[in-house]
């Protein structure tokens, strides 16, 4: 397999685990509105600093 190759397996298992990620959330929490769902896999995949700073209103929203 050349670098092309390695390039879409790479970008295939990214797109898998997050589609999985957010699969759980949704089973998780069927409570949640797709905004909430946002929320939580972004505090999920970001380090926490880094969240609040960019969504402070998002604070309470647990994954």
């Amino acid at each position: 397999m050349g670098p092309e190759g390695r390039l879409r397996a790479g970008v295939s298992l990214a797109r898998a685990s997050r589609d999985l990620l957010l699969t759980g959330l949704r089973k998780r929490h069927p409570e949640f509105d797709e905004n909430q769902i946002k929320m939580a896999y972004l505090q999920l995949v970001l380090p926490r600093d880094l969240f609040l700073v960019a969504y402070p209103e998002a604070r309470n929203v647990l994954p």
